[in-house]
Order: C-alpha cells, then sequence, then structure tokens
C-alpha cells in the first residue's frame, strides 16, 4: 500500500472523462481557434488535456456560453484568467500546469469540482465566492498552510498531499467535509480536526507525527492512513467503530494495544513496524470481517509458521501481505 492519494480513491464521478459534441454542421463560427481544437460554442464539455496551450485566451472561452466542464490536464497555464463568461461552470481541471496563484474564479459562481494538484501554488486564495465547491484538490503544490477555506461550507473532499504543511488548523466552517488528505507534508502533530464530524477518511501519511491522538469526536470515521510517520503507541481510537481500513505501517511500534473495540476492520496494514509478541494478534480478534492484513517487516513474520498461525488466530483473512490465503 502506497501513499494514499485522493486519485487512488476517485469514484466515477470524480473522474472526468469528458465526451464533447463534435458537431459537423458547417458553423459561422469557423475561425482558427475552431480549426485547432474543433470545438462546438454549443458544447458543455471540453477536454484539451496535453494540447501545449500555454494561455487561456487561445481558446476564447466567452463563446462557450453552455460549458458546465473545462478539462486542461497537462498544459502550460501559468495564469486563471479569461474565466469571467464561464458562469455555469461546475467542473475545472488544471492537473498539472503552471498556475502560481489562484484567482479570477469569483463570477464562476457554480464551481463543484476544482483541481489545481501539480502547479506552483502557494497560498489558496480568492475562493470567498465559490461557495458552492464540493471537491478540490491541490496536491504537490508549494502550500505552506491551511486557509482560505472560510467560506466553503459545502465541500466534502479536501486534497492538500505532498506540499509544505505544518499544522492542521482552520478547518471549522468545513462541517460536510468526508475527504481530508494532508500525506506527505510536515505535519507534528494531530489536532483541531474535531471539528470534522462528517469526516469518514482521514490520510495523514508521510508526515512528523509521533502520538496518535486528538481522533476521540471522529466517530464516523471509516478509513484512517497513518503509515510513515514516528508514531510508539496505537492508542485514542476506542470511539472509532465504524474504521473498515486502519494503515499504521511504517511507524515504530512495539505492541497490538486498543483495537479491540474496531470490529468492523476489514483492512489492517501494518507492514514495517516493531511487533514481537505474535499473541498480541488476539486485539484483532473481534474484527470478524477481517480479509487483509500486512504484518512483513516485523519480527512475527520471522517464525516460519507465521502465516498458519495468523489464519488459524483471524479465519477470516483472505490475504496475509501480498499473498492471497485460501
Amino acid at each position: 500500500p502506497g501513499l494514499q492519494m485522493a486519485s487512488d480513491f476517485s469514484s466515477d464521478d470524480d473522474v472526468h472523462h469528458h465526451h464533447h459534441h463534435e458537431d459537423d454542421d458547417s458553423d459561422s463560427d469557423s475561425d482558427e481557434t475552431r480549426n485547432r481544437f474543433g470545438l462546438d460554442p454549443e458544447t458543455t464539455d471540453i477536454d484539451l488535456t496535453h494540447k501545449g496551450i500555454h494561455d487561456l485566451a487561445e481558446i476564447r472561452l466567452e463563446r462557450f456560453k453552455k460549458l458546465e466542464s473545462l478539462c486542461l490536464r497537462q498544459n502550460y497555464v501559468g495564469q486563471l484568467a479569461e474565466l469571467d463568461s464561464l458562469v455555469n461552470l461546475t467542473d475545472l481541471d488544471l492537473y498539472d500546469n503552471r498556475v502560481a496563484k489562484i484567482e479570477n474564479l469569483g463570477e464562476v459562481k457554480h464551481l463543484k469540482f476544482l483541481d489545481l494538484s501539480y502547479n506552483a501554488l502557494r497560498v489558496v486564495e480568492n475562493l470567498e465566492e465559490n461557495t458552492e465547491l464540493e471537491k478540490m484538490f491541490f496536491v504537490s503544490n508549494k502550500i505552506t498552510k491551511i486557509r482560505g477555506l472560510g467560506t466553503l461550507t459545502n465541500l466534502t473532499v479536501l486534497e492538500l498531499g505532498d506540499n509544505r504543511i505544518r499544522t492542521i488548523e482552520n478547518l471549522g466552517s468545513l462541517v460536510n467535509l468526508t475527504s481530508l488528505f494532508l500525506g506527505k507534508n510536515k505535519i507534528t502533530k494531530m489536532e483541531n480536526l474535531d471539528v470534522l464530524p462528517k469526516l469518514t477518511l482521514l490520510s495523514l501519511q508521510s508526515n512528523r507525527i509521533v502520538k496518535l491522538e486528538n481522533l476521540e469526536k471522529l466517530t464516523q470515521l471509516e478509513e484512517l492512513y497513518l503509515s510513515h510517520n514516528g508514531i510508539e503507541v496505537i492508542e485514542g481510537l476506542e470511539t472509532l467503530t465504524e474504521l473498515t481500513t486502519l494503515d499504521l505501517a511504517g511507524n515504530r511500534i512495539h505492541k497490538l494495544t486498543g483495537l479491540t473495540a474496531l470490529t468492523k476492520l476489514e483492512d489492517f496494514w501494518f507492514n514495517d513496524n516493531s511487533l514481537e509478541m505474535f499473541s498480541d494478534v488476539d486485539q484483532l480478534r473481534g474484527a470478524t470481517r477481517l480479509q487483509t492484513v500486512y504484518f512483513i517487516g516485523n519480527p512475527i513474520t520471522k517464525d516460519g509458521a507465521y502465516r498458519r498461525k495468523l489464519k488459524l488466530a483471524l479465519p477470516s483473512l483472505t490475504q496475509i501481505d501480498a499473498t492471497r490465503c485460501v
């Protein structure tokens, strides 16, 4: 199991496969742009992935009064501009461009999906008017602080993985947030999360966290990803009885503790820790739906009969480490 990014969890409605209607009728707008991109002014969907676009002005967006979805992945767009006329736009995807600043989206009032991953952003800003936003993705930018979200009460998914964030803060207005991705940052403390009561997925992989804490109020949490931190003790999870996936791989944990309340667990990823006592596995016996466990890279796996013993202790298992077990 690698770094959990939102892209791994995208349901079909997140992954935009745009089909724009190609009309062959001889349109009066047979200008150079139409010839270059073959775009119908009546279209609701434009997908110009990997087309060498440097400037949004090249597309002449004002012609597309009905546009709802604009996908410009893998281009060279450096500035958000020319968008004022797109009053019906709900989806804007600029994954892998060169945008340095969030701006000029004030008129795009119905925006629901915004992906600016792999750009050059340093600040989340100027989104106050975009109160209908539901899903935002900012993977791999240069963002240092969580801020600028105060009006986005409809947000359900926020992806800030692979940035330069040090503190979990300023999330209080996100009362409808269900998924928060903060993997691969510089976060040292789990804090200020109890303001997110609807959270079902929390990813804090590859940070600098040494203590599991402050999760008690997140009782709807189903997936918790904490691999590659410096956690030493499993604690504070007793109230998270809805958990189905728990990822603690690559930490510094010696014992299994505090897991008996997690009876709905299906996936437990614990590879590359320091578990020495096989009997600790009894902590998982209550999880009668447990299907997959990863223990490779722990001392207990040195026992040649380790797989057989695991299967006996946890009969519901269908996979141990990377191998299926029947």
